[in-house]
């Protein structure tokens, strides 16, 4: 007999739990030899739990505990009954195939419509139990099924055929991997109690019928009119379009009013006209490219595009839907996706999360290949990025371009990965559209039910490759016969529903008629002269104050606050409520300090100006949304915006207890990732114009691991589709001898993207520029991106402080002139250009040589940049004077390949020189004192008397310690 030991895996564990649950309902639904084992345990009496186990929220007392010696005794003990002998071990026996059926039922399911053989054995033989065929005629306890709905006892027989029928039909479904007992149970119910599979009605099946007749028929149609041309065909995965119909429907009955979807580009075309409401003609007019002189070196190709329409459904219940936007990097829209669904959940205070819907859709390549994936499942349940539950669909074309799953992941399933949240993965051949009727009904009443993601593994096929000019048989020759073979889903439903009497011959003509009458019509008016595609106004558009276009042609605007407020919300961010006990040292040092900066007996440090900055816009109705790694405390310690009570743990966040009318804050900690953050953070800047967004680097240089976040939606997201962001990132910046990563943000990389004032590039050097400068990201009316070279050595340097005053009045000054009284500008003979930290490493050397024939103006935002302040700048100073840029940053990275372009347009009068360190494969030396070493040489050549070379130069080196000094370059 099998009893459980010290070596049980999770599924075994499953398995006792379910047997435990048994045995406390009636203890004697399970053999003796178990009775004996749970008794022997005492982990709870029956008696004292059968009343309470009715009840719906019940949950099973703990059971996993380390087993007490005599318990081990008892099972060790226990003699082992004759097979056959022992009406309780065949019961026993029957629960453990029950239990099988759950765990390995799926592997047995036909979930594949090209009906290949299953590499992997689901070991569901009666043999494999201790029993035989014999036995199926036997009468069993259903004590152990899931269903409520079925006589008491039944034959072996008939306990099979309902296991059969719940896992092992046209859908198989993963779900013993979840702990949570009662997420089980309901899964069970649903899945084993025969009623509670409600067949469709006619109008349900030519429902059905009329979508995937409008998904085949778009897809011949445009093969035919537009040969040759790119569509990403959604051929052999239809039902993708009545999964999405009737999701949605499903949807509207649970009352959300908004769905966003996000999807690559597969089929996309099919949803975006099919699901969302895109105009036929509009999508032909594409197809055309008639309208090419009209996009100035924008827009994108058809299947990235996103739209948005309102729907009616059913019972007259609206909904607003919404494609996003995708480029070709597939997964990466999941987090955009997520980003735009919470965004509208806190706009309208939908803290339950019910009000809007994401609906991902997936390859099942791309699903279990990309790690962006896992990032997200990672997210979805953490408090700062929970949406209530995402509806991920793949469609499974059991092929990745030309890669074989065998070759593409390590996983039984491109889903395996969705299992580390504990949700149900439903797998359904796409091949039987009742099946993923089924299917989505029990996805959705599941999000619903438990808030958390879902996913359906549509399984179907690709007809033709990767795209239509592929040939797919040079690599899948024995795939693509069978796909030769096989009809469309339309087709073998249609012959399903004429064989049942669910629709006519006629009946089904006829939808097939008025689909093909629409797409002509439609292509007819696409192809008028005068034809023009149908503008979206949207109804209470968000984004209807606030301006795009060019940064000269919208003004700067005022963001100073009053003094005694700026004094009093300082102080307000330093208080705790009464009992709170705040870390010693915290106490005595940041917030005293911050006290002290209130009373303004002392200057304001960087942490301090950032949280007037952040508390002024939260008191003006501003809602504030910040997060990244460790950015409640920030990286340097220098934000400290949620205190901790160091007895109890708790929380409390200052900024978020102002005013009683103030708006929402919100900082999150979150987990380890970059791509997935910035993404869902720039979705949320998507659809939420009127507050502040945040994303926080712990260090500038891993914003790297975003790049495709950077490169395809940040800087090009308004250039291809019109769609604008006020994100704003705080990437750590500077040369502090900490090596070659945690130096560079990688400065260069986002002044290369520049272009049409399409982002902001920033590096802030006092605590007064950086008050302003967020403020002004809210205050000004114009939105785009806004990325900060933030400091580190900054953040306490007792030079870069600012006085109440300045907050109080004045804006963010994109470039700051001379400082110093002593420096007369008729006397000046160099003039050195630089930014950030640096600065106050020139102007220290400076004051130290009492160089006094120098000046050093501050470039504070790099793009866009003003060529007429620049001239301004520089103008008071004779012509004679030698203007030089000056970087820590190596010659190839940093800004001066981007500003060397910008002073010659300028035209300042004269050549624009730079010191520099010399070219390098890597930011920074990885050593501090080679970095100080670098650091003195660049300091010295940049304040040298003499003038520097026209041209690239490389001293010789100079005696000391038999060492070669690293040279700095010049030109």
């Amino acid at each position: 007999m099998n009893l459980p030991g010290e070596a049980l895996d999770g599924d075994s564990l499953a398995f006792v739990e379910q047997l435990y649950w048994q045995y406390l309902k009636d203890p004697k639904s399970v053999g003796p030899d178990w009775q004996s084992y749970f008794a022997a345990w005492g982990a709870a009496d029956p008696s004292a739990v059968r009343a309470a186990a009715e009840g719906p929220s019940f949950e099973p007392p703990g059971l996993f505990a380390a087993p007490a010696p005599a318990v081990k005794a008892a099972v060790a003990s226990a003699a082992p009954a004759a097979a056959g002998a022992d009406a309780g071990l065949g019961q026993d026996r029957v629960n453990q195939l029950i239990h099988a059926y759950r765990v390995r039922g799926h592997l047995l399911a036909k979930i594949d419509p090209l009906d290949r053989p299953r590499q992997h054995a689901a070991e569901l033989e009666l043999e494999d139990f201790g029993l035989s065929a014999a036995d199926l005629e036997s009468t069993f306890s259903t004590t152990g099924l899931g269903s409520q709905n079925v006589p008491n006892t039944l034959k072996l027989r008939e306990i099979v055929a309902i296991l059969e029928a719940a896992y092992c039909g046209a859908i198989g479904v993963q779900f013993m991997h979840i702990d949570v007992g009662r997420k089980k149970r309901w899964l069970t119910a649903r899945f084993e109690d025969p009623g509670a599979r409600r067949p469709l009605d006619p109008e349900e099946q030519k429902r059905i019928l009329g979508k995937l007749t409008d998904a085949e028929l778009f897809e011949q149609f445009v093969h035919r009119k537009f040969v040759g041309k790119k569509r990403f065909s959604l051929e052999g995965a239809e039902t993708l379009i009545p999964l999405l119909d009737l999701a949605l429907e499903e949807a509207a009955q649970q009352g959300v009013k908004e769905t966003i979807l996000g999807m690559a580009h597969r089929g996309r075309l099919n949803v975006l006209v099919n699901i969302v409401g895109k105009p036929l003609a509009d999508v032909f007019f594409e197809f055309q490219d008639r309208d090419w002189a009209s996009l100035e070196g924008g827009g994108d190709v058809k299947y990235h595009l996103g739209y948005s329409k309102d729907h009616v459904f059913a019972g007259g219940r609206k909904m607003h839907l919404a494609l996003c936007f995708n480029p070709s990097h597939l997964e990466f829209v999941g987090a955009v996706l997520n980003g735009r669904v919470r965004a509208k959940q806190d706009f309208f205070g939908d803290h339950d999360h019910r009000r809007c819907l994401g609906i991902s859709i997936h390859g099942d390549a791309a699903f279990s290949g990309q790690g962006v994936t896992q990032e997200l499942l990672n997210m979805s349940q953490l408090p700062g990025y929970a949406i209530g539950g995402t509806l991920h669909v793949i469609v499974n074309n059991q092929l990745g371009f030309t890669t074989p799953p065998a070759s593409g992941r390590s996983t039984v399933y491109a889903t395996d990965v969705a299992r580390m949240l504990q949700s149900p993965i439903f797998h359904v051949n796409g091949e039987d559209p009742e099946a993923v009727a089924q299917v989505v009904r029990l996805a959705m009443d599941y999000r619903l039910e438990f808030g958390t993601d879902v996913v359906i593994d549509m399984y179907c096929y690709r007809k033709y490759g990767h795209n239509e000019g592929d040939e797919p048989a040079f690599t899948q020759p024995l795939m693509y016969e069978v796909i030769k073979a096989t009809k469309s889903v339309r087709e073998s439903y249609l012959e399903n529903l004429l064989q049942l009497g669910g629709v006519t011959a006629a009946e089904a003509e006829e939808i097939r008629a008025r689909s093909l009458e629409k797409l002509d019509a439609e292509l007819a008016a696409s192809q008028a002269e005068d034809f023009r595609p149908s503008v979206q106004k949207p109804k209470g558009n968000p984004w209807a104050k606030y301006r795009a276009g060019q940064d000269s042609e919208v003004p700067d605007v005022d963001t100073g606050v009053s003094r005694q407020r700026l004094q009093d919300l300082l102080l307000r961010s330093t208080e705790a409520p009464a009992g709170f006990k705040i870390n010693a040292k915290l106490q005595s040092t940041v917030l005293k300090s911050r006290q002290q900066m209130a009373a303004g007996e002392k200057p304001l440090d960087w942490g301090a100006a950032e949280t007037l900055a952040l508390a002024s816009l939260v008191t003006d109705g501003r809602a504030v949304r910040v997060s990244g790694q460790d950015t409640g405390r920030g990286t340097f310690s220098h934000r400290h915006a949620v205190l901790h009570d160091e007895k109890t743990g708790e929380r409390y966040i200052p900024l978020r207890h102002l005013a009683p009318d103030q708006a929402v804050f919100e900082i999150w900690d979150s987990p380890l990732s970059e791509i997935a953050v910035m993404g869902f953070e720039y979705g949320y800047s998507l659809d939420y114009p009127d507050g502040l967004t945040v994303w926080e680097a712990q260090f500038g240089d891993f914003c790297n691991v975003a790049q495709v976040i950077i490169d395809q939606f940040i800087a090009s997201g308004e250039a291809k589709w019109k769609r604008f962001s006020g994100l704003t990132l705080l990437l750590p910046h500077g040369m502090e001898g900490q090596g070659p990563e945690h130096s560079s943000a990688r400065l260069e990389r986002f002044l290369n993207l520049c272009a049409k004032d399409n982002i902001q590039v920033v590096n802030p050097t006092t605590p007064a520029q950086i008050f302003h400068l967020l403020r002004r990201q809210v205050v000004r009316p114009w939105r785009k991106p806004l990325v900060v070279m933030t400091p580190k050595s900054l953040l306490r340097l007792p030079a870069a402080t600012s006085s109440l005053e300045q907050l109080a009045t004045g804006r963010f000054e994109r470039l700051l002139g001379e400082t110093w009284a002593e420096v007369e500008p008729g006397k000046v003979k160099k003039v050195l250009l630089t930014s950030g930290k640096l600065y106050y490493e020139l102007e220290a050397e400076r004051t130290k040589q009492e160089a006094r024939d120098i000046a050093i103006l501050r470039i504070e935002q790099y793009y866009p940049l003003d060529p007429q302040q620049l001239r301004d700048a520089v103008g008071i100073y004779p012509a004679s004077a030698q203007l030089v840029w000056v970087q820590e940053e190596p010659r190839n990275m940093g800004a001066w390949g981007f500003l060397r372009e910008i002073f010659e347009k300028a035209e300042l009068g004269r050549t624009v020189s730079c010191v520099s360190r010399p070219e390098s494969a890597s930011p920074a030396i990885g050593s501090e004192k080679g970095h100080k070493h670098e650091q003195a040489e660049l300091i010295e050549k940049a304040l040298a008397k003499a003038p520097v070379p026209a041209s690239a130069a490389a001293e010789p080196a100079k005696a000391g310690a038999g060492r070669k000094r690293t040279p700095v370059a010049v030109s």
